[in-house]
């Protein structure tokens, strides 16, 4: 019999929300058990994120039993089984255990069984089909274990099959393999993602996007973007991401001054320093807006540190774009950290409205007033004052 799960690790996954649940469903002859990361990360003494769980009732009779509980749903996915609840303001997603019918690459038809094998067949990685029931106990019907203590990334089965159920598959491998990864990669995982790595297109940017962040974020991720690069993966998909030198330095930086990974940062690190290009990759991974001018900020910034004081880049572009930048220019690192961590935005001391009270009438001039006086203000390392910045404004405003 497959071990248990200790009290300690039960705290962590199987917390009273989750027991509610479960109780509720096993009162109306049911069952859930908590499935996926969650139970492999606990395993692997790992921090857990979000608990999801897999229950063996259609998805609505799940959410008439948990309405008798008092217990809130919402159908997120109803199509392919999956409804979340929602227990002290926290979302449990639940699918009902489930087959692919009919797949293309992008989508699948599911038809719900009952039959919890049937279900792990049909998730990617082995150590990604591990159930835990209420009572801790463990289903591991694929070696889930043994691989995630081994740090090896196996597919379910055929690795081309599973590729072919949903291609986004590939880059999950070598996303795993970065978080997980700890021995060569798997070699039936890694030749089927290399052939059909020209199925990638099909996928949509958002999901492409949302791998690549995650990646990206693993504490090394260096070796397994050489390994997707190597096997011909990246140009489906990025192809100017290629620097891997430049986000080798960046992990290098981090780690010895401990900074958390910035998966922004290390993209740009990937990327030309050239903020068209950077705007272009941006654009086609539907970035966020927020996103898109961190991305072209990071571009350019490591490039501006080398002939441009901190303090002004800081005052123009914030100490977190700074901060990032600074990793990725990798030069007086101890001095410019020193001089981010006192750093506090200085507060520009005059408006377009003092300069009016002047005498000089509201007009676009004002404006050009405006900015030269700051950028007076700004070469003088933001030391001069309100009356000294005034007197500068009434000077420019003499002329013309």
């Amino acid at each position: 019999m497959t071990p248990g799960l200790s009290p300690t690790q039960q705290t962590q996954i199987l917390p009273p929300p989750v027991q509610r649940l479960m109780k509720a469903l096993h009162e109306a002859g049911g069952e859930a058990r908590v499935v996926g990361g969650a139970v492999r990360d606990v395993l692997l003494g790992r921090k857990v994120g979000d608990i999801d769980l897999a229950a063996n009732l259609p998805p609505e009779q799940v959410m008439e039993i948990l309405a008798q509980h008092k217990i809130k749903t919402v159908p997120t996915g109803l199509a392919h089984g999956t409804i979340t609840a929602v227990v002290d303001h926290v979302g449990y997603e639940i699918t009902t255990l489930r087959r692919d019918v009919e797949t293309d690459g992008r989508h699948a038809r599911v038809a719900f069984t009952d039959d919890w094998r049937e279900d792990a067949a049909r998730r990617d990685f082995t150590f990604n089909a591990l159930y835990a029931d209420s009572a801790g106990q463990l289903y591991d019907y694929f070696d889930g274990m043994k691989d995630a203590q081994a740090g090896h990334v196996r597919f379910i089965g055929e690795a081309q099959a599973r590729i072919r159920e949903d291609v986004l598959r590939i880059l999950r491998f070598f996303r795993f393999y970065a978080w997980f990864g700890k021995e060569a990669a798997d070699v039936e995982g890694l030749a089927a993602c290399r052939e059909l790595a020209a199925l990638i297109p099909r996928l949509s940017v958002e999901r492409i996007a949302r791998e690549v962040i995650k990646l990206l974020a693993a504490e090394n991720p260096v070796p397994s973007w050489r390994l997707m690069s190597d096997s011909g993966v990246t140009p489906y998909f990025l192809v100017e991401a290629t620097n891997l030198m430049r986000l080798q330095a960046l992990v290098d930086n981090e780690k010895q001054y401990d900074e958390p990974p910035l998966a922004l940062a290390r993209l740009a690190a990937l990327l030309p320093q050239d903020e068209v290009v950077a705007l272009s990759v941006a654009k086609r991974l539907k970035l966020s807006k927020r996103e898109s001018e961190k991305l072209c900020v990071l571009a350019k910034l490591p490039t501006l540190m080398r002939d441009h004081p901190l303090r002004r880049l800081l005052y123009h572009y914030g100490a977190e774009n700074c901060c990032a930048a600074l990793f990725l220019h990798g030069e007086n690192m101890a001095q410019a950290l020193g001089t981010l961590a006192a750093w506090e935005n200085p507060v520009f001391p005059i408006k377009g409205e003092d300069i009016v009270k002047q005498g000089i009438p509201a007009s676009p001039r004002i404006g050009d007033i405006l900015r030269a006086v700051e950028e007076w203000w700004i070469a003088g390392d933001f030391r001069a004052g309100r009356e000294a910045c005034l007197a500068q404004a009434h000077e420019h405003g003499k002329y013309p």
